[in-house]
């Protein structure tokens, strides 16, 4: 049985996908996200065999997904599925580590034939895509949000340690400020990054910080 998680950050595609691949008697829908973040987190939790993934989401987009879960979890492949054909999204995400990318107008059967194919190692590409996942001239990094700015030097400092796994105590220790500032300033990033928790924050920074 091949294990999917659907991303995508309309719930009716995701409905409807579901029930298209449910149907078919090798594959299992083990769970869905609505934004790139969550895909990360969810993939790393459920382990699913292929993550069918959309390309423009909130939070964060579907090239910065990737390339998490490349650095994060190489052993579960990626399957884009978008409406978007353009061909900077195209080369990021191959680039990225994406193992294929398909239009939402792929026909059910083809789509459930892309994944056992990406399960098995192979690489699927849609129609007229290859030229656009070779170009050789677009940077795989994803674009780095705006939120980040945003952030003081000492802040960046304070999620990079975030990233590798300190605590507040350990982080204090590392910076020689008080355990409370410490707080201040992890409170600070949450907010001005609109994350969650201390795990989205060091996803945060494996993504873009290029840790």
């Amino acid at each position: 049985m091949i294990k999917v998680l659907l991303v995508d950050d309309q719930s009716i595609v995701r409905e409807g996908l579901a029930s298209l691949l449910q149907t078919q008697p090798d594959i299992e829908i083990v769970g869905e996200a609505e934004n790139g973040q969550l895909a990360v987190e969810r993939s790393l939790k459920l382990q699913p065999d292929i993550v069918l993934m959309d390309i423009r989401m909130p939070v964060m987009d579907g090239v910065a997904a990737i390339r998490a879960l490349s650095q994060q979890a190489p052993n579960i492949k990626v399957l884009v599925l978008t409406t978007f054909d353009d061909d900077d999204y195209v080369a990021q995400a191959m680039a990225c580590g994406a193992k294929g990318y398909l239009l939402k107008d792929t026909p059910s059967e083809e789509l459930a034939q892309a994944i056992r194919s990406v399960n098995q190692g192979y690489t699927q590409l849609g129609p007229g895509l290859f030229e656009k996942a070779v170009t050789s001239n677009h940077l795989a990094t994803p674009k780095t949000p705006p939120e980040l700015a945003e952030l003081t030097s000492r802040e960046k400092e304070v999620l990079k340690l975030i990233a590798t796994g300190y605590n507040n105590r350990e982080i204090s220790e590392q910076l020689y400020i008080a355990e409370r500032t410490v707080k201040n300033h992890v409170n600070s990033i949450l907010r001005r990054l609109n994350l969650r928790d201390r795990t989205q924050a060091a996803i945060f920074a494996n993504t873009y910080l290029n840790l």
